[in-house]
């Protein structure tokens, strides 16, 4: 199937060169056209004109953009050039009301639309094995999965549009969470003076251990954060779980309590880094309570 994908940042552009090492990839665009240009350097693809010209060319868009306003102007910005029966998947991090949106202006010109987050970090990018949680037809699903094999590990459709995003926010706040009691556990462990790598191994191996504690515990204890989720791009998810969540008229505590951390260490310049540096949060708490009791 003849594939584009439009974003070529940390997630997109490991994708196309799956994509690309597959068969499927035809055609490139982002905003930035020397990023683009690079990368069709590399694989040998002239970067397209405009997002018009790459839906003309492509029976499948993929798109891998950062925010809710993107993806509907990219989906504007495709409009043009969208044959009968194509298809666009956004695996993009929105809001649900977003998705269903870009599937109403699509419906308009024949266009099916599947909302497909994705969860796995640059890691799971570049090594083809993201788990998709995706929302819209299972029927049009089912066409493209050969596609989908190159980039993703797990394929799970999750319902109607928007389901894939619902699901994806569940994933957020979860993923919050075990940020929060990994950097707390392991900050508490260094004041404990235990050795961090041991604790790593046999808490890991037990009913606490979990993908987070084993990946990156090793890094965040020596305060290595580079990025595998960039913390800015956690929170601006997390906004979106909120919002999300102020429909029920509920506010999450875990959600509020790791919002506000966040913004902590993005005022101090932190936010480009991985999402473990959350660490440095919680070593200031164990400063701060030491300082206070030394004065």
């Amino acid at each position: 199937m003849k594939t584009g994908i439009i974003g070529l940042g940390a997630m997109g552009a490991p994708m196309a060169r799956n994509l690309h090492r597959a068969g499927h990839l035809v055609a490139i665009w982002n905003r930035s056209a020397d990023t683009a240009a690079q990368l069709g350097d590399e694989l040998g693809i002239t970067p397209a004109q405009s997002p018009a010209a790459l839906a003309a060319a492509c029976e499948l868009v993929i798109l891998s953009v950062s925010a809710d306003e993107d993806v509907l102007a990219v989906i504007d910005a495709l409009l043009p050039g969208l044959q009968p029966g194509s298809i666009v998947m956004d695996t993009s991090t929105v809001s649900r009301g977003t998705a269903q949106r870009a599937a109403e202006k699509l419906a308009a010109a024949d266009t099916a639309f599947l909302d497909a987050p994705v969860s796995g970090g640059i890691e799971g990018a570049r090594k083809g094995t993201l788990a998709m949680m995706v929302g819209g037809d299972a029927a049009v699903l089912a066409r493209i999965q050969p596609v989908l094999e190159s980039i993703a590990g797990r394929v799970a459709h999750m319902g109607a549009v928007g389901s894939g995003q619902a699901t994806k926010a569940v994933n957020q706040v979860m993923a919050a969470g075990i940020n929060q009691a990994v950097c707390e556990a392991l900050a508490f462990a260094q004041q404990l003076e235990l050795p961090l790598d041991k604790v790593i191994d046999v808490v890991g191996s037990g009913a606490a251990g979990n993908w987070f504690l084993t990946h990156r515990g090793p890094t965040l204890t020596k305060e290595k954060y580079d990025p595998g989720f960039r913390m800015v791009l956690h929170h601006k998810d997390l906004t979106i779980c909120r919002q999300m969540a102020a429909e029920f008229d509920v506010a999450m505590p875990l959600v509020e309590m790791t919002l506000i951390h966040y913004r902590r260490l993005m005022e101090d310049g932190f936010g480009d880094e991985d999402i473990s540096a959350l660490y440095r949060e919680k070593l200031r708490l164990f400063d701060s309570n030491r300082q206070g009791t030394s004065d």
